[in-house]
């Protein structure tokens, strides 16, 4: 058996040598990707496993090694898994620009993250200029999420109204909460449970793009201690969803985001959250999720176009989980995504098949 077998999928390959029905976009909208799974039995092997990161491991338990890594990369994203089952010392740096964050899973006894102790209710985290020194102990499992730090400080600023920088400073370990730091875990969870299913599922821009911004507010939540909702008056309030309605009408055809919304609107997002749930009973999350839900149903309906797959109508609007886009859609509208493009396509197919002459 060979140290390291690995199984990788490269996206954009895999998109481009499907010979199926077209893709819902062009060529212009499919972003680089990488999705891999390893299991090693040879530690150097593990440690050279995560892409960019420059890492020395040192078993430090006797016995037979063994590792696994599920890692998704893209743009300035990396989302990875990571077991062990030996005590180790891992050293080191993520790649160049990052922060790096991780929440452990499951564990046997307690680790050690630059010199404190680490339990199942500990985040951990790295900076550009950290160096990693971390004692992992047996039967190690952890997720972890390597993201560009400045893009996380530009995003906590212009969305969040939050100084990222000034919460990281000279921290390296974090107790947030039992509350915050399972919905952490589940986030992240998420993205890698759906791509075992579905590999290629964030080889769109616009998937990608939802998916940056929600792991950039991810870790924004998960550090930062909550603040009180800032008071404004109802009429305020109201301003600001008529001018996100606008912004939303005017792109009617783009994938529209909360971030978006905040930079566009100069608020925070937690103002935005309390002003749509306040003036029309709905969060924004929720509201966006219809508006490109009826994006989706307008482009499986239009006779006019060359509908892909659902799975790629659907990653063109953002949807990166089929799972949760299919529920959500026949929820929506009463019927499945398949069910809306199979009556599209069945007027268009009559059409095009020429009428049989009277006369024999």
């Amino acid at each position: 058996m060979d140290a390291c077998t690995a199984v990788r999928t490269e996206a954009t390959a895999a998109a481009a040598a499907r010979s199926a029905v077209p893709a819902a976009g062009g060529d212009d909208d499919l972003a680089p990707l990488s999705v891999s799974q390893v299991t090693s039995t040879d530690i150097e092997e593990q440690a050279a496993s995560l892409n960019g990161w420059h890492q020395v491991y040192e078993q430090i338990t006797p016995g037979r090694f063994l590792g696994r890594l599920h890692e998704v990369r893209f743009a300035g994203v990396q989302l990875f898994r990571e077991t062990s089952n030996q005590v180790v010392h891992q050293s080191g740096t993520p790649w160049p620009g990052s922060r790096a964050v991780g929440v452990p899973i499951a564990m046997d006894g307690t680790a050690l993250f630059c010199g404190q102790p680490v339990d199942l209710d500990t985040l951990v985290t790295i900076g550009p200029a950290d160096e990693l020194d971390f004692y992992a102990p047996r039967r190690f499992d952890i997720l972890g999420l390597a993201i560009d730090a400045g893009l996380l400080e530009v995003h906590a600023r212009r969305v969040e109204h939050r100084d990222i920088a000034t919460l990281f400073d000279a921290r390296n370990v974090f107790k947030p909460g039992a509350a915050r730091l399972d919905e952490f875990r589940r986030a992240l969870l998420t993205v890698l449970e759906s791509l075992v299913v579905n590999p290629t599922a964030l080889q769109f821009r616009q998937a990608q793009r939802v998916l940056e911004q929600t792991m950039l507010h991810a870790v924004v939540a998960v550090v930062a201690d909550d603040v009180p909702s800032p008071e404004l008056a109802h009429p305020r309030r109201r301003h600001i969803v008529d001018a996100a309605k606008d912004f939303m009408r005017a792109r009617i055809a783009e994938t529209i985001t909360v971030a978006d919304l905040c930079i566009e609107l100069g608020v925070s997002r937690r103002t935005l959250q309390y002003s749509f749930q306040e003036v029309l009973g709905i969060n924004p999350v929720r509201f966006l999720r219809a508006m490109r839900l009826n994006g989706v149903r307008r482009d499986l309906k239009n006779p006019g176009a060359q509908p892909g797959s659902v799975q790629d109508t659907a990653a063109n609007w953002g949807f990166w989980h089929l799972g949760h886009f299919v529920t959500d859609y026949k929820r929506m509208f009463g019927e499945l995504p398949s069910e809306t493009l199979r009556r599209t396509r069945r007027p268009a197919a009559a059409a095009r098949t020429p009428a049989r002459s009277a006369v024999a």
